[in-house]
């Protein structure tokens, strides 16, 4: 309730409104981009589910450009620069799994990490959005639970030969998330979205697909930990 009652106040045609979105809505375009390159690569990397990965990086296409109509709805010009510098982390090390056909690595941090930190974002959004934001993301945040199902389907059916990598991965990728999340907190604030709201619900949504894919309870406070270490 409380992130619903501060929308009201919120001046989406105030300067300082204004500046935090250049970066927030440049971050959720790159976000897409990405994804979009991501499944068409794992589409190479996955020859049995071709079709099924190129229907979803056309998915993530179309909400990019959704995106990008939100930042023209509001005249803002999105940071580009600093959106491909909040990802490089993350990018940098799927392109490296890729490389090498490291499958295991590139699902977790596409179709788990990603898609787990962009659900979290748009539930959180959502509420404090402007109305013509609102309903765009509305939309997207419905496809973002069948791309990241993808992952959990297909990590499920190999996860007693995927377990050792998929930890690893864990432990290089999700410290990465807590910075990106101090990275854009102070926008997020100015956006009326609470840092604390948001690494809760990336923490719900990531540990609910570990645990989907096969991973006990204590494995995933282990995993989990990886992350708070890096907060």
């Amino acid at each position: 309730m409380q992130q619903l009652s501060v929308s009201s106040e919120l001046d989406f045609q105030s300067e300082s409104y204004k500046d935090a979105y250049s970066r927030i809505n440049a971050i959720v375009i790159e976000g897409e981009q990405e994804a979009h390159d991501n499944y068409l690569k794992l589409a190479e990397l996955l020859p049995d589910h071709k079709e099924e990965l190129i229907r979803l990086s056309k998915m993530e296409n179309r909400h990019m450009k959704g995106f990008q109509s939100c930042g023209r709805n509001l005249s803002v010009t999105p940071d580009m620069d600093f959106a491909r510098t909040f990802f490089s982390g993350l990018h940098g090390n799927f392109q490296k799994a890729a490389a090498t056909g490291n499958v295991v690595t590139c699902l977790l941090i596409q179709s788990l990490i990603i898609e787990c930190f962009a659900i979290a974002a748009y539930n959180i959004y959502i509420p404090v959005a402007d109305p013509f934001a609102r309903k765009i993301t509305e939309g997207v945040v419905k496809d973002e639970y069948t791309h990241l199902n993808f992952g959990e389907v297909w990590l499920k059916d190999h996860f007693e030969a995927s377990k050792a990598e998929l930890e690893e991965a864990n432990r290089q990728n999700l410290p990465l998330v807590w910075r990106m999340l101090n990275d854009v907190a102070d926008d997020a604030h100015n956006l009326g979205m609470e840092k604390d709201a948001l690494v809760e619900d990336f923490m719900i949504a990531y540990g609910e697909a570990l645990s989907n894919i096969g991973f006990t309870t204590r494995d995933i406070m282990r995993m989990s930990a990886y992350g708070l270490a890096a907060a």
